[in-house]
């Protein structure tokens, strides 16, 4: 794989309205212990390489006490680690600074509004938002690569153009849209409907002609068969696709070329795709990613069912195996958010 998710935790100090993990307040029974955290990551060495990068992710991380010790791990290991901290008290410019120490090389910060209203009324914790702009702040005094991650629901997508319109102003490397999966709490929101999706990747893909930044898409795979059509449609060989921002993701999706660790060193193949495949506390995790019979099928796009199966573009894109599981319970099924009828 080339990213290795590890849920550390639970624990979180927010109450998210479309939280992935349903994250609690503190740690839960079964998290994995510092030795074992230590046993993951020379898990994640044998893989060999290039080593994959490590994205340490909760809940929030920064609730671990040993996070510094288990990143300095990684580092001493090769491994080269990111970190996907929730914004509260817990995270301040000298606990960056600390991690930045011991090998953190980007943070991820969400923002799903473009005012205190609108992100707030998601995160359910007034405040969030001045935090997360003085947080922005931080990361470029320090020299910190920041990922902004920005929910797309029907609650968000107005909001969108003036959520960029604020990250214009702020020091960022990359702006990474989720597309709403239906897990854990985020069941109760709603989806973005396959027309508006298709509209938002044009529009995107003429945002990042001129962003100060690179956008990128998750869970949202098909995005690539627009921004690969339109820029064949300008003149660009398929090479120049290949080496571009968003051709270089091409064929990356759940379970092929990302894997994810729970809490509790539960395998599945992305954290929006939560069939448990094994657990690192029995199995290598190496062992898994590479023969477990349901990865095997994530990696092999011939497996695909339905307009999934036949599409000329399942090469590049290959559809969110995450969104088919949440709507059919079947990761192999077709993508539901793409309207795209194959010409085969």
């Amino acid at each position: 794989p080339m990213i290795v998710y590890w849920e550390t935790t639970l624990a979180c100090g927010l109450s998210c309205e479309h939280c992935r993990a349903t994250a609690m307040p503190g740690p839960q029974p079964g998290q994995l212990t510092t030795e074992e955290g230590l046993d993951l990551l020379d898990q994640v060495s044998e893989f060999g390489d290039p080593l994959p990068h490590i994205v340490f992710t909760g809940g929030d991380p920064l609730r671990r006490s040993d996070l510094e010790f288990l990143v300095h791990a990684a580092t001493e290991r090769g491994i080269g680690a990111s970190l996907a901290p929730a914004v509260t008290p817990d995270l301040t410019k000298q606990r960056l600074a600390d991690l930045m120490a011991v090998g953190i090389q980007t943070i991820s910060l969400s923002l799903d509004g473009s005012t205190a209203i609108h992100h707030d009324g998601l995160r359910c914790v007034p405040g969030t938002f001045d935090m997360t702009m003085e947080a922005f702040d931080w990361a470029a005094e320090l020299g910190l690569p920041v990922q902004v991650n920005t929910l797309v629901t029907q609650q968000t997508l107005a909001d969108l153009p003036a959520i960029y319109g604020l990250l214009t102003q702020k020091t960022l490397l990359r702006w990474a849209l989720f597309f709403l999966i239906s897990v854990g709490r985020g069941e109760a929101l709603t989806e973005i409907r396959s027309s508006e999706a298709e509209y938002l990747f044009h529009r995107l893909f003429r945002l990042a002609e001129e962003a100060p930044f690179q956008i990128k898409t998750t869970e949202a795979t098909h995005y690539r068969r627009i921004a690969g059509t339109l820029m064949r449609a300008e003149g660009m060989s398929d090479e120049e696709i290949a080496h571009s921002a968003v051709g270089r993701g091409f064929g990356i999706r759940d379970g092929n070329g990302i894997v994810f660790v729970s809490h509790a060193g539960d395998v599945c193949p992305s954290g929006f795709l939560p069939k448990r495949l094994g657990n690192v506390r029995e199995t290598s995790l190496v062992d898994l990613y590479r023969d477990h019979p349901t990865f095997r099928a994530l990696r092999d796009v011939s497996s695909f069912e339905g307009r999934c199966g036949v599409c000329e573009f399942n090469e590049v894109c290959g559809g969110s195996r995450a969104r088919a599981f949440a709507h059919t319970g079947n990761p192999l099924a077709s993508d539901p958010l793409c309207s795209y009828r194959p010409s085969v």
